[in-house]
């Protein structure tokens, strides 16, 4: 039998590979669904390209590669029998075989075990070779086998690249002793006990001091007391409580002189009447629990039980349409905002419905594609096959009863988040992240990834209106941008409840100075109708520059829409910077309406009366090096490293201090910082920074990313000329040119990664023309699709951005909110209007709403209401 096998597998040697350093062995996903080992069909893993696929789609990279031997993975779970003893681990009869396989949580170790199987499996026969089997396989596939059964997942190898280094279990926090002195930590208002420093604080988990720390990499400043009380006490452990979350708690170890972890601190934060895991629910500003039960005081029901809608018996909901998201650990926010963008039509239909040719036409590694990642992610949501009810009537009783227990796990986007964070520092990190962010970053991808194909961002883009008037000659200029995101404000001073929450601030200085738990929080209650009028009003730019005097003057700016989207947008504008550069959060209800009408705030354009500022540009002020530097795009800009780093300790990525030094003229740090405010919110900000030439004298200090493109972006010819000189098509140089920000360099990466889509994008165009004198069709390549009431934009060429115009009354059917005081931190959940009923979907529960929280919300989505 042994020389039976050896010659089955000759022919097919030189394609077994064994896994090397920084290959990625795929053995928990597929790469175009989200079959796992875990599934009916079992996961199976090419020997060559160490790529996963479910068993409908193994087929298809046989076909389209010729390899044949694939390592096929099954895990079978369980019911224990009654009485059987358990563990906290599922027991695996074959433990060996998955090593370093993850196991899904979702199945409690009291109840179930585990059963691996692996075998290899040669195409197209389906001829099987169970595992393990070392005295009948050659020892090169023996060898392969064994590595592959034995690599870490592709994922935990990435995890790791997020951080410097991986933090390590303290020696001390299993063995910790503290001291019962009855020491009770405020919820607020402290200080080093040593001296009156309010920043950079650490408590002692041994005896409760709260101490200024000195040493850390947070570039804090403190007089190193905490340091000093180790050297006195030999108490080891401390933890910062200035940042200190449910997601987030940083403890340091004096003994061991670097960062820990420690698995019992809710224990011992709570022996100091801390309790973290009610941390966002009692609404105080730094999270902390008051178990002194002298005060007595209900606390309000928070924003935590109302935007998850607790204790209420929510029904859960299966199929299409209705599949949760796993939380990978602080990514609610990318679930949230693709469980809204795969409920909008035109995401459906760019991705789902070409999900045939988009796997036919996907790479080699589909795991990189991001169509292909879009294509599943889409599908994973709306076919229903990850969302089954239970099949046993008494499992509802357990769902309803056990708080979702046995409630379909949803499905996991590990692939899909290392796709999208690639190369970015926020979203490629593990901890939590603005949702409005990465909307924008999501849209920015799509952007790019959509040349030649169906572009779903036309139904968000539309054209903003702005006028700036200059207060001395009061002349003024009317300009167009893009955007895909309508930022509100919400102006405090508007609340109907002012008074309220002047006594309420009154108390809680008072409580503060008095080291007294703060009073029960007081929320603003904002009128919607104050908000669009804080919109529209004027907004001074001292630092604008008069055409008409060819010098800086004040000016005053209005923003209104030019063209309204077939999908509007809105984020609240609810977070603020504090002292600690933080964004945190303003406490605050909104009577968000079902119906929105925006007609009233189309711009009108210039207006009988009003005087143009004449068409000049003003000229840009960069240092003599730099301006020098400038003329040879292959050298590096002057850039005053120093305070870049400066910015960068505040928080900042260093990519863009960087940026904000280089578009300040190196003016300094204060400068560097007001860029970097306003410019934080774009897509690219923390990209590099990509240098003009003499040709293009790039971005202004007050450009912008793809959140407001200028209409006017045209690359240079120059440019054109270079790229068009190498062979490649006018056309698809200019597009590689503006997806790039007329980089050259980036855009000759672009075409290389884009050839194989050009001919699709010219069966597109000649669609697309053929759709401006007959009705949209239904083909896969039409860019035609617009709603009964949209109108392309009169003034748009053919090489400008597509806008779908049209009424401007909306109807909400989405939103996103956020739990917590931070974007830094918290929780976000969403809920979507389907079939005419409110969804709720948090994380992998997806349940019927009762009360939708609207009046709480981050982010709303609305759309178009026909003209009928």
């Amino acid at each position: 039998m042994a020389a039976d096998l050896g010659e089955l597998l000759v022919p097919y040697m030189p394609t077994i590979r064994v896994p090397r350093t920084g290959d990625r062995v795929f053995k928990n996903e597929c790469a175009f669904s989200y079959d796992s080992p875990e599934s009916e069909g079992g996961l199976y893993v090419c020997m060559n390209t160490f790529l996963g696929f479910g068993r409908e789609h193994v087929e298809r990279h046989y076909r389209k590669t010729g390899q044949s031997v694939y390592m096929h993975l099954k895990r079978h779970v369980k019911e224990k029998a009654t009485g059987a003893a358990g563990g906290a681990i599922p027991r695996r009869r074959n433990g060996k075989v998955f090593l370093d396989l993850e196991l899904n949580r979702d199945f409690n170790g009291d109840e179930y075990e585990c059963e691996d199987e692996a075998k290899l499996v040669i195409f197209p026969d389906h001829f099987e070779i169970p595992l393990p089997n070392i005295e009948e396989l050659p020892a090169l596939v023996t060898i392969a086998c064994d590595a592959v059964l034995n690599a870490a997942s592709a994922y935990k190898k990435q995890e790791p690249e997020s951080w410097d280094e991986e933090i390590q279990v303290s020696k001390h926090a299993r063995s910790l002793r503290q001291q019962d002195n009855g020491v009770r930590i405020p919820p607020s208002g402290w200080k080093c006990q040593k001296c009156e420093m309010k920043e950079n604080l650490w408590l002692n988990l041994s005896d409760g001091a709260v101490l200024c720390g000195k040493w850390f990499f947070d570039g804090a400043g403190g007089n190193g007391h905490a340091l000093d009380h180790f050297k006195d006490t030999n108490f080891p452990l401390a933890v910062k409580l200035d940042n200190l979350t449910p997601d987030i708690a940083d403890i340091y170890s004096f003994d061991e002189e670097e960062a820990v972890l420690d698995p019992q601190i809710s224990e011992h934060l709570q022996h100091f009447g801390i309790d973290i895991i009610q941390i966002q629910r009692n609404g105080t500003d730094n999270g902390h629990h008051n178990t002194d039960n002298t005060n007595n005081v209900r606390p309000r029901v928070s924003e935590w039980e109302v935007i998850q809608e607790s204790g209420m018996k929510l029904k859960a909901v299966y199929g299409s349409g209705f599949t949760g998201i796993k939380n990978l650990g602080n990514s609610c926010y990318l679930g949230t905002i693709m469980q809204v963008l795969f409920s909008i039509p035109e995401f459906q239909r760019a991705y789902v419905g070409n999900l045939q040719r988009i796997y036919d036409y996907s790479p080699l590694d589909p795991s990189t594609d991001f169509s292909t990642q879009m294509a599943k992610l889409g599908h994973g949501l709306l076919s229903g096959l990850y969302s089954k009810p239970p099949m046993k009537s008494e499992l509802i009783e357990q769902v309803m009863k056990e708080e979702y227990k046995h409630q379909p796990k949803g499905i996991s986007l590990k692939m899909f988040k290392a796709l999208v964070s690639n190369g970015h520092p926020e979203f490629s990190s593990n901890r939590q992240q603005d949702a409005q962010k990465f909307f924008l970053h999501l849209i920015n991808l799509v952007e790019r990834n959509s040349v030649g194909s169906e572009n779903p961002n036309d139904a968000f883009r539309y054209l903003v209106e702005e006028r700036v008037q200059c207060c001395q000659t009061q002349k003024v200029r009317y300009t167009q941008k893009v955007d895909y995101l309508m930022q509100l404000p919400a102006p405090i001073e508007a609340a109907s409840n002012r008074e309220e929450l002047i006594a309420y601030e009154a108390k809680r200085n008072e409580a503060e100075e008095n080291m007294r738990a703060p009073p029960e929080p007081v929320r603003a209650r904002i009128p919607f109708t104050a908000c669009l009028q804080a919109f529209t009003e004027p907004e001074n730019v001292p630092d604008f520059w008069s055409s008409e005097l060819q010098a800086k003057s004040a000016g005053v700016k209005t923003s209104r829409f030019a063209s309204f989207p077939e999908y509007l947008v809105v984020q609240i504008k609810k977070f603020t910077f504090v002292v600690d550069w933080v964004p945190k959060k303003v406490d605050l209800s909104i009577d968000i309406p079902d119906f929105l009408d925006l007609s009233r705030l189309r711009g009108t354009g210039l207006q009988a009366g009003e005087q143009e500022l004449p068409d000049l540009t003003p000229p840009i002020v960069l240092p003599e090096d730099t301006r020098n530097n400038s003329m040879n795009s292959s050298d590096s800009p002057e850039i005053d490293e120093s305070a870049a780093v400066q910015l960068a300790e505040m928080g900042f990525p260093l990519e863009a201090c960087r940026k904000a030094i280089y578009y300040t003229g190196n003016m300094g740090p204060e400068m560097a910082f007001n860029w970097i405010i306003a410019h934080m919110e774009e897509p690219d900000f923390a990209e590099p920074l990509a240098l003009p030439t003499f040709m293009d004298p790039g971005p202004s200090v007050a450009s912008s990313g793809l959140a407001a493109t200028p209409l006017d972006n045209q690359p240079p010819e120059e440019s054109i000329g270079i790229l068009t000189s190498m062979g490649f098509p006018r056309r698809h140089t200019v597009q590689a040119l503006k997806a790039t920000n007329n980089n050259l360099e980036r855009a000759l990466d672009w075409i290389f990664t884009h050839t194989e889509r050009e001919e699709e994008e010219e069966t597109s165009d000649a669609l697309s023309d053929m759709a401006d004198t007959t009705e949209p069709n239904d083909s896969a390549f039409s860019n035609a699709n617009t709603h009964s009431d949209s109108t392309l934009s009169p003034d748009q060429d053919a090489s400008g951005p597509r806008i779908k115009d049209g009424p401007g009354r909306y109807e909400l059917f989405a939103f996103i909110s956020h739990i917590g005081a931070s974007t830094m931190s918290g929780h976000y959940v969403c809920h979507i209007k389907k079939e005419g009923r409110w969804v709720i979907f948090n994380d992998h529960k997806v349940c019927l709403s009762e009360r939708p929280p609207k009046d709480l919300g981050y982010i709303y989505f609305y759309r178009r209401l026909s003209s009928s």
